[in-house]
């Protein structure tokens, strides 16, 4: 299979199931955040402890799903779910579960954050924007009449909530003491924006 076919030289593409919309359409502005978000996940994978990297690869594997729903028209959507797998309440159920668990192990934060506390969760906290961008994506769509499955939505919130979540896990094991050196990089911010 060739990387290039020429048929977007001139600002189309195509959706599941063939259908040929402008790369400005909605859709193509939702599933593209989706593919922004896989692919920020995929960098935050490199610099997160091993504890979180197979969370994380599998929830990029689960966005895959998310964008197929995106790009379906709703006239095909029986035929995506005959076909495909689509997103499901297990789904959100099962980011809930994790984050949980990992509620369990460290304290949110009871105020706003300056992300940057250390790599992994400074990468994490940018995953979690472009998920958030994909949600509002989502309802654009939603509204508009073109995303007929609301689980997707659901999934959306709630992974954003499960990656800010990871995020200040990270912040808690790595290099610069977790919290502490949080409550340092906020004071350290102060005492520069004070100057």
């Amino acid at each position: 299979m060739k990387t290039f076919n020429k048929r977007g030289d001139q600002g189309e593409t195509s959706l599941l199931f063939g259908s040929r919309v402008p790369k400005s359409d909605p859709r193509c502005e939702a599933y593209g955040t989706i593919d922004e978000a896989v692919s920020a996940l995929g960098v935050a994978r490199n610099w997160v402890t091993p504890r979180i990297k197979p969370i994380l690869l599998s929830l990029g594997e689960e966005l895959f799903t998310v964008g197929a729903e995106m790009a379906t028209p709703p006239d095909q959507y029986p035929q995506l779910v005959k076909r495909f797998k689509t997103v499901t309440p297990v789904m959100a159920e099962k980011l809930e579960k994790l984050i949980d668990e990992f509620e369990g192990e460290i304290e949110i934060p009871k105020s706003f954050i300056i992300p940057g506390g250390c790599q992994g969760s400074a990468s994490l906290d940018m995953a979690r924007t472009i998920v958030r961008r994909a949600e509002r994506r989502g309802v654009e769509l939603k509204q508009a009449g073109m995303l007929p499955n609301d689980e997707v939505l659901r999934y959306l919130n709630r992974l954003a909530d499960l990656i800010f979540t990871l995020a200040r896990y990270e912040d808690k094991v790595c290099l610069i003491g977790g919290s502490e050196g949080f409550k340092k990089l906020q004071n350290d911010t102060k005492l520069w924006l004070e100057k």
